[in-house]
């Protein structure tokens, strides 16, 4: 009868909580919606996009005082935090392919070409011969060998086959994973180089007569797709402190000496380079998954006939990058912070990538200092980051999370990520699980760009099987909310419209791509823009967090459901995972009722009613936001991961193969992929080893949520 009395008495106040909910937010958070300017927006895309700007080049210096002072120009306080750190560009490249007699060689030109009528013609010439950043310099020559995706699995195959790679160039193409990781495995296989296309049938419009850019949005023939292939985070020279001054560095040799650098050459060209090369190679035919589009030759593996020379020669600069950082602070609890972070630095135009999202955050910004001047003022403090060398390895943000690592710590409520707001249409979401029910309630107070009769959360759930919206975890490396959730454990997000566009990281991102294929009204950006400010501030107004840690122990549930079957005949114990779990499971049902209480308890005090029964308490208030706040740090553990210290999370972090894959439980994922390999009882009382620590994680999480000493 108590427990049925009290799960009433909680109803009844969640409903009272909502009724008398302080109108003077809500009325901020509506009008905040509603104030939405897809002129300046597209205005803001056409500036920052006008010139290529990567890291380190005077573009980009004036692109970070073009967000500086439209900041500024809001009312909002802004400044630029400086890191120097390792970056690198190109000197000279060159390929060519050698085929059986009598063929005569090909050089290829490696040159993304401009169209007629390219408005940006102009300064073409200022955009970086195409290159992979932190590639190894040097000369190698070998047969080619197709390796599909150069994933882990597709070296199996070619192993299946009786294709030996040792000695060979391995002609891998885009997509599935990070090129990085591309160059890793064809260097663990034995290749001593690696080239990289984009294939027409997943950048191109797949053959079959269709058109390309700037006819439809495909990627041209000439199109080249670079990036880089440092598998690490943040400057090479300081892993695990910032780039500050005159700070300690690891020498050249040292940084060369590091498992995360690649080690041997490689270069990324089109797919009309891509396709020549692959009508030199013999040998058995490829599967049928590993085959091309419409017009594409039939794809052998090789090794050979033809034969590939390829050179590249790049240099290192100490290079000066500049975040910018404004900051509304709070009127309540300035001390707690609310971060919205997207990178400014392009490898090209980027109108797309980053840009969109810069122009995004701006309009965010737009719209909260139009709120200040009719009287609002946040109850938490908002901070606007745009970053530097995201591209060449989550650089800026990794700087400035290392060099603010207690602050962020102590004092971040969390950070929301749109690293390029839109690519096309479809909302698109990772977060970490605690906050899934916040999104969900955002996107049912914006309308969807694409269909004003229904609202995004809408669209999102009609998008889905199970009718369900997809949340995809934050676990990969692609962005800058690695070091945020994995080396800090701050509850984040990362979202987009779209998933993906064929011109990524090539000279066609541009706002002409934008205008005429990605979002040619900017309805896409302005909604980006609603979702991600509502977002922020419900975590900066509400006085009650609105994190729901059940839907994190739901989360880990599942993982370990699928784990016990990875596991079931491995004698491996599990039990001290779920329990773990189950204890996170009560923790959270109980600081849900809490909050559920002292919402109403809030409510009525604000409007002065009962206030013989209840009296707001601040402090209560603010003890339970600190336990909300903090719960996602103790997924954290000092030592970090095994052979990857810096990434600390013990739920997320990318695939050990994989940057851009994100993996549950990693620690026992590597623990498992060694123990199938070595097949030793030692390697697998490793795996129990590692799900201990996980235990462990868990169980301290529902520790912080009680937020009771044992």
């Amino acid at each position: 009868m108590i427990k049925t009395a009290t799960i009433t008495f909680i109803a009844i106040a969640t409903s009272l909580s909502i009724f008398f909910s302080s109108p003077s937010k809500t009325s901020h958070h509506n009008l905040f919606i509603s104030t939405s300017d897809n002129g300046s927006i597209s205005q803001h895309l056409f500036t920052l996009t006008r010139r290529p700007h990567v890291a380190g080049s005077q573009a980009n210096a004036e692109a970070a005082a073009y967000v500086l002072s439209t900041l500024d120009s809001y009312d909002i306080p802004s400044h630029i935090a400086s890191y120097d750190v390792l970056l690198t560009y190109p000197v000279s490249r060159s390929l060519t392919l050698t085929r059986p007699p009598p063929d005569s060689p090909t050089t290829f030109d490696l040159h993304q070409e401009i169209y007629d009528g390219d408005p940006y013609a102009d300064v073409a010439d200022e955009v970086l011969p195409t290159f992979h950043a932190y590639a190894k310099s040097g000369t190698v020559s070998g047969p080619v060998v197709y390796v599909n995706y150069g994933r882990v699995e597709d070296y199996a195959i070619l192993k299946g086959m009786g294709v030996n790679v040792s000695g060979t160039v391995a002609l891998a193409r885009y997509g599935e994973i990070f090129r990085g990781d591309i160059v890793e495995n064809a260097y663990d296989a034995g290749a001593v180089g690696v080239v990289i296309y984009t294939d027409r049938k997943d950048y191109g419009g797949g053959g079959g007569g269709a058109k390309w850019f700037p006819d439809d949005k495909w990627m041209p023939p000439s199109g080249v797709q670079v990036g880089s292939v440092f598998r690490g985070t943040g400057d090479p020279t300081t892993p695990g402190w910032p780039s500050t001054g005159t700070c300690e560095r690891l020498s050249d040799d040292e940084v060369e000496q590091r498992d995360d650098v690649p080690h041997i050459p490689s270069l990324p060209i089109s797919w009309a380079d891509g396709d020549a090369i692959m009508r030199s190679i013999g040998g058995p035919v490829a599967k049928d998954d590993w085959q091309g589009g419409i017009d594409a030759p039939v794809y052998r593996v090789g090794p050979g006939p033809g034969i590939i020379e390829l050179s590249y020669t790049g240099k290192k600069v100490i290079s000066t990058i500049e975040n910018v950082i404004g900051i509304i602070e709070g009127a309540e609890e300035p001390d707690r912070f609310v971060i919205l972070g997207n990178h400014r630095d392009a490898w090209t135009f980027g109108a797309v990538d980053p840009n969109s999202g810069t122009a995004a955050m701006l309009e965010v910004a737009q719209r909260l200092g139009k709120l200040q001047k009719r009287g609002w003022k946040p109850r938490r403090t908002i901070v606007f980051c745009n970053w530097d060398a995201e591209e060449y390895g989550l650089i800026g943000s990794t700087e400035w999370v290392e060099e603010n690592r207690e602050m962020i710590a102590s004092r971040v409520v969390a950070y929301l990520n749109v690293d390029s707001a839109v690519h096309a249409a479809g909302f698109h979401v990772s977060a970490t699980p605690q906050l899934d029910e916040l999104l969900k309630q955002a996107t049912q107070q914006v309308e969807d760009p694409d269909n004003s009769s229904q609202t995004i959360y809408e669209a999102w759930v009609g998008s889905s099987k199970s009718n369900e919206p997809m949340i995809g975890r934050l676990g990969g490396g692609g962005s800058d909310y690695a070091a945020f959730v994995q080396h800090i454990g701050v509850p984040s997000v990362d979202m987009s419209f779209g998933k993906g566009y064929p011109v990524y990281h090539s000279m066609y991102d541009d706002f002409t791509w934008m205008t005429k294929f990605g979002d040619p009204m900017f309805h896409r950006h302005v909604a980006a823009a609603s979702v991600w400010g509502l977002v922020a501030l419900k975590l900066a107004d509400e006085e009650l967090l609105p994190f729901n840690y059940l839907s994190y122990s739901h989360e880990l549930q599942k993982s370990a459901e699928e784990l016990k079957e990875q596991v079931s005949d491995k004698g491996i114990n599990l039990v001290p995972l779920f329990n773990s779990i189950e204890k996170l499971k009560r923790a959270a049902t109980k600081i849900n009722n809490q909050r559920k209480l002292n919402s109403i308890s809030q409510a009525l005090d604000e409007n002065k009613g009962w206030e013989s029964i209840w009296k707001k308490d601040h402090q209560k208030v603010r003890e339970c936001n600190d336990r909300l706040m903090m719960a996602e740090r103790a997924f954290i553990d000092r030592d970090g991961l095994s052979g990857r210290p810096w990434s600390k999370h013990m739920i997320y972090a990318p695939s050990k193969h994989n940057d851009y894959g994100s993996k549950s439980f990693p620690g026992v994922d590597d623990a498992i992929e060694k123990a199938m390999s070595l097949k030793t009882a030692e390697s697998w009382r490793l795996v129990q080893h590692e799900v201990w620590r996980v235990s462990r994680a868990v169980t301290h999480v529902s520790l912080v949520l009680n937020g009771k000493l044992t």
